[in-house]
Parts: structure tokens; sequence; C-alpha cells
């Protein structure tokens, strides 16, 4: 016979309180758990959010699966175009890249010495009958010089009081210490290839340009301010645009008035989703409803926004009549996010897997209707996208209260909720998007050159930078080479005095009069 313990009212209370306090206790070390987690994954595990065997495999044995084509046939001197012979048919051989013909080519003859140039056989000289032709790529290092400007003094051979000089022409900085050419490759070391100031100082000196880092700061600084006239043109043709995108990253600014140096500053990220593109950056202290509000200044009603879940965006939607969507990539990021959290034997049979399988149903069919026209799309998305969203809804409603808020999964199945209305709206219209990957591709470059540069030393080379990375980027949007263009743009920028001088040194401008016929 079990034992039985009689314990007093204040015992039971007591020890019903301890239970309670246990299971707190013990949520609230599985959330901390999870969140350890997670962190870990962040600094250590892949960021690859792709699901599925075939993406996996490609990704981790890339250099096993690349190797044998790519690396080691690039390596060798193949003949190009050459062929081999395969039982009754030939097919092409995989060789090489072909070097572009575009490229200078310098010519080396290779000949034989006059004394086997002979037949071995009845001793007449050979004839040339034709060459066998093999190219390697060559780089000439950067050649830095000094162009001198000789301004010519003209005087009066009777008297001493007519004295002329010819005037200096006009430069984007004045008395600046760079020529154009020099200020576009600076700018486009850092600003395109993620170089901070100090490498390409140091870069310059290997080949004898010795200048100081404050020297090719203080030029930067002044030429992104000297580009604003162009910069708010096209400030302009992006707010004329029927679809927006925005989205918005840290920066630190060392010295900004009245904060301190570790404190967050934001570069906001606009574009359109029309031609001509538009990439557009913005530096501000804070990330604040009016500062986001500012940029949106202008914009024509009814135009489409489409954004992640940051609360000032719905503001701005309100206040200028827009038509929001919402981002089905943060969604998804979210999910996965929990999904990564549940123990591999489990992920399979968690609630979380639909989500995330059906997810990915929505963005297979935008990939199957990339090609098609507006009309064609929103059929499609009418056909197929309707349903998996449906389904998404109804498991949504069946899991949201039945998870701890505070939870990865919790956390992921609030914010689909809350976004619901915006993330369904992208199937009313077949030229509406589905996500903000386009606006997050067009900010990468920033963040990647973050991680070399590290910070901007003042508000005013913060804003200069905005400028500059968004001149960059819209060329690289138009097909220009951002070197080409900024030395074209800082040529011709000195000598504009209309808003039509201005117009006509647009990225998209210049692309098309230098475009080959």
């Amino acid at each position: 016979m079990p034992k039985t313990v009689t314990i007093t009212a204040e015992e039971y209370e007591a020890l019903r309180a301890s239970q309670a306090a246990l299971r707190v206790v013990t949520v609230e070390r599985d959330l901390l758990k999870e969140q350890l987690k997670a962190f870990q994954r962040k600094l250590f595990a892949a960021k690859s959010e792709a699901r599925g065997s075939e993406q996996k495999d490609l990704f981790f044995n890339e250099a096993e699966c690349l190797a044998p084509t790519a690396a080691i046939a690039a390596a060798q001197e193949d003949d190009i175009g050459s062929s081999v012979a395969v039982a009754c048919h030939s097919r092409a051989k995989r060789g090489r890249k072909p070097l572009d013909p575009a490229l200078p080519r310098i010519e080396i003859r290779h000949e034989l010495p006059e004394s086997e140039r002979v037949c071995a056989h009845d001793g007449q000289p050979l004839v040339e009958i034709g060459v066998e032709i093999s190219e390697q790529l060559d780089i000439v290092p950067q050649q830095v010089r000094v162009v001198q400007h000789q301004r010519v003094k003209y005087a009066c051979p009777c008297c001493d009081q007519s004295i002329k000089t010819t005037p200096a022409a006009a430069r984007i900085i004045p008395k600046g210490l760079l020529t154009e050419s020099a200020l576009a490759w600076c700018i486009t070391a850092k600003y395109q290839d993620g170089l901070p100031i100090y490498r390409v100082a140091g870069l310059l000196k290997r080949f004898g340009g010795d200048l100081s880092r404050a020297t090719l700061a203080a030029s930067t600084v002044r030429a992104g301010h000297a580009v604003q006239p162009v910069i708010n043109l096209m400030r302009d043709h992006l707010l004329e645009a029927d679809v927006l995108y925005g989205d918005e990253t840290t920066v630190q600014v060392l010295k900004e008035p009245g904060r301190a140096a570790q404190s967050k500053s934001f570069l906001w990220a606009q574009m359109n989703g029309s031609d001509p593109p538009v990439r557009l950056f913005t530096y501000s202290p804070t990330r604040n409803t009016e500062q986001a509000a500012a940029l949106y200044a202008g914009i024509r009603p009814h135009a489409v926004l489409m954004t992640d879940g940051y609360a000032p965006y719905d503001t701005i939607a309100d206040r200028y009549g827009l038509v929001h969507l919402g981002c089905w990539a943060h969604a998804r990021r979210y999910l996965i996010e929990a999904q990564e959290a549940v123990p591999a034997a489990q992920r399979a049979t968690h609630p979380v897997a639909g989500f995330v399988e059906r997810i990915g149903k929505l963005f297979a069919v935008e990939a199957a209707g990339k090609a098609m026209t507006p009309g064609q799309r929103q059929k499609l998305r009418h056909e197929k996208s309707r349903p998996i969203l449906a389904e998404l809804e109804s498991l949504l409603l069946q899991h949201l209260h039945s998870v701890l808020p505070q939870s990865l999964f919790g956390k992921a199945l609030h914010y689909l909720h809350g976004q619901w209305p915006k993330l369904i709206r992208y199937v009313d219209n077949g030229s509406w998007p589905i996500s903000n990957n386009p606006c997050e591709n067009a900010i990468r470059p920033f963040v990647v050159g973050r991680r070399s540069w590290l910070f901007c030393d003042t508000v005013a080379g913060a804003k200069a930078s905005a400028n500059l990375y968004s001149l960059v980027e819209t060329a690289k949007a138009n097909g220009i080479d951002p070197y080409e263009y900024l030395l074209v743009l800082f040529k011709a920028l000195p000598h504009a005095r209309t808003v039509d001088d201005y117009e006509a040194l647009l990225p998209w401008k210049i692309a098309s009069a230098t475009a080959p016929c």
C-alpha cells in the first residue's frame, strides 16, 4: 500500500507555487537556449536560406562540381574552338572562355631557327603555311603621372600696366590636387570595390603617388557634395515611379554633434521598379517616422511601396495615400530561423515546415511567371498563388495562439499575422513585386564595403558617401561602368548651368549617349 502523506493547506499552496515557478523558469530557460542557438547560427552557420537537397549539394560541393571544367581547364592553354571526336560524331571541346575580342592585342611571333626550317627528307626549305594561336591575358600595372597645367601670361612690351593670364580651367574641385580620372579611380575603388581610403592610399604609394589619407578623404567628400544637383534630379525621377522599394541599414558616424561615437546612424535605400533604374541612398542620424517621411515627400499618389515590416513605413503609406506591400522574403526568413531552432529530427514534422514549404511554392509561381506580361502573371497568381495563400492563412489561424509568443516560431507567426493584409496584396496586380529582395540586393554593396571601412568620420562624409553610392549603383543598374560614368560626370559637371545641363548628366542619359551604335 502506498504511504499517504498529509500536508497542510499552507504547504499545498506553497507546493503549487513552487510548481508554477518551476514551469516559468523552464519556459524561460527554453527561450534563452533558443536565443543562444539563434545567435550561434548567425555567427557560425551558413547564411543561405536555400531548402532542398539539390541546392544544398550545389552549395557545399561547389568546388568539386566546378573544378574539372572551370578551374583545371581554364588554367591550361587549350586551343579555342577545337573539337573532340566521339564515336560517329564530334562535339565541341570544353575549353576556357575566349578573351574579350575588344581588348588590345600585342602579337608575338615565335619562329623556328633558320637551321630547322629545312625538310629532313629532301633538304628543301620549309614554307609558312599558317600559325597556331594561343592567348594569355596580360595586365599593365597602374600608371601614376602628373598633369602639369601651364597658364600662359601675356604683358604689353611698351608698358607694365597690361598683364593677362590665361584663366584656369573649371574643375569639379577648384584647385584640387587630383584630376577627374584620378578622382573617379579613387571613388570607384572605395564605393564599388569596397577598399577603405587607407588601402587606396597604399595602392597609390606603391605606384609612385604618395598622397595622404586626409587628402584623398577630403577630395572624396568634396566630390560627393559637388554632385548634389544630379542627386536631386535622380530623386525627382525616383518619386515619379509607379513602384518603389524602401529599406535601411546602420552606419556609424564618429563625429556627430550631440551624439556618442558608438551611436548608430542610418542609411536609407530607395529604388524604383521601372526604367530607367534609380538607386538612391540617404544618410540620417535616426530612423524615426519624420526622417522616413521626408524621403518620400512628393511621391505620386496611389504609387506602390514595397518594404519590410518597419512601422514608420505604414505611416508613410497612410500619409501619402500609397499602396503598401509586405515582403514575403522577410516573413520566410523569420520562419526559417524558427525552423533552424527545431531539433533536426523533428523539423520535417514540425508545423513550421508547412509554412516554409508553402511560401516556397509562392516564390516558385513567381519564377514561373518571370517572363510573362503583367496580365498573364496576374492570371497565374489567381490560379496558383491564391489557393496557397488560403492554406497559409488556415495554418496561421490554427497555430497563432498555440505557441509561445516570445519563441522564434511565435514571433514569426505574429509577424506574419501583423503583415498579412500587406503580404497578400501583391496578387491583385501582375506588376507588383512579391518581396523586397531587389532593394536588399541594391543595399548589399554598401553593407559589404562597410565591413572594410567600418565607419564615417563626419556627417559631411556620411552624406557624401550616400551620394557617391547612389551614383555608382545607379550607373551599374543602367549598364554603364561606374568609373567611365564618374569620369564623364566630373569633367562636365563644372560647366553645367541649367537644369537641362544637369539632366544630361544623369547616368542613363550618359549611358545612352555613349552606347555603341
